[in-house]
């Protein structure tokens, strides 16, 4: 055999720098390691979830205020609503000695629980004429009349009110001023209204209901205890008594004669008395003006302008609350009108 006959080789595996044999098993990363070397791209979101987290304590922080001013504006809301339950709001300014001319309305029915109060009129007409800047008193009237009681108040009121302040009372009629609102308007120096409104019905009533035939239709028994022989009187619900019937007959009468002179020491000889004027009838302005019952024809803004001679008019007029209102809506009113039509009752109306 010649030297270039040898026996072949085995060929090796090629050996790689840094890398395992093939016969040793590779190496795992230890926790260390793993801590050491970060995810590729990481650093990438830093920025992002920072922005994301300002953005939201961002709206955290405007989510709170909204929050607290909400609460504050229903607070404040809640305040003001109690405030007006409470105390009836004056519509009238301070007038700050301007001229001016001052406004009272008699509006609606003439009882104690009305905006045509007796307690509620003096008390503007008060204020009215305490403030130095009005120069008159404008009485601005609609209403079918009421409580004879109610408008003796404000006609005696005013009658002294205008003796302490030395200022004029004009009365300006808008569709109604019959009855105990006649009763008030003559204490005025002036009235003034419209060729159709209505005026007059100078004259007292007392009303109510008897149910003694129903009742004996129906077989019902009333049953009634008094202590006083008149203590019962017009009770709705027992036999009319001529004797009672005559006493309450006179009562009114006699209420009646002292309409009857009011009318009379208010109009004066302007008055031209006719048998039907203390009657109850009533009559639109053009007639109240020739038979004296009025003066002449005229609104507010005419009164203020050409009689007062001060244009700016000021409302001294108290309204009624918001729970006034509230319980009328909701029939309070209604069931004690109710009451009242049962039980009959005084009025010049």
């Amino acid at each position: 055999m010649s030297n270039h006959d040898e026996l072949p080789r085995p060929i090796a595996d090629p050996v790689i720098e840094g890398a395992p044999l093939a016969s040793e098993p590779a190496a795992r990363p230890g926790p260390a390691a793993s801590a050491a070397a970060p995810a590729p791209g990481a650093a990438a979101y830093e920025p992002l979830l920072a922005e994301f987290a300002r953005e939201y304590l961002r709206d955290r922080r405007s989510e709170r205020r909204w929050r607290l001013f909400f609460r504050m504006f229903w607070l404040l809301a809640l305040a003001f609503g109690a405030w007006l339950f409470l105390y009836p709001p004056h519509l009238h300014r301070p007038s700050n000695n301007t001229p001016h001319t001052a406004l009272v309305e008699v509006r609606g029915e003439i009882a104690a629980d009305t905006e045509a109060s007796a307690e509620l009129i003096l008390s503007a007409l008060k204020d009215a004429f305490e403030d130095p800047g009005s120069q008159a008193v404008v009485l601005r009237i609609n209403s079918p009349g009421g409580s004879p009681v109610q408008a003796g108040i404000v006609y005696d009121e005013i009658q002294r009110l205008k003796a302490l302040h030395g200022k004029k009372v004009f009365a300006v009629v808008e569709e109604m001023c019959a009855s105990g609102a006649y009763y008030i308007a003559a204490a005025a120096d002036e009235i003034y209204v419209d060729k159709a409104s209505v005026v007059g019905s100078i004259g007292v009533l007392m009303d109510g209901f008897g149910f003694t035939g129903l009742m004996g239709k129906l077989g019902v028994e009333r049953r009634l205890l008094t202590a006083g022989e008149n203590k019962g009187m017009l009770d709705p619900y027992s036999p009319v008594s001529p004797k009672q019937q005559a006493f309450a007959q006179a009562m009114l009468n006699q209420i009646h004669q002292q309409f009857i002179a009011v009318v009379r020491e208010g109009r004066g000889k302007r008055l031209k008395e006719t048998p039907e004027m203390f009657s109850g009838l009533f009559w639109n302005g053009e007639q109240a003006v020739k038979m004296g019952l009025a003066d002449e024809f005229g609104n507010l803004d005419y009164v203020a302008r050409e009689v007062v001679k001060a244009e700016d008019v000021i409302d001294y007029t108290p309204r009624e609350n918001v729970a006034e209102r509230l319980a009328k809506r909701f029939g309070a009113a209604l069931g004690e009108g109710a009451v009242k039509a049962a039980r009959g009752g005084l009025s010049m109306r």
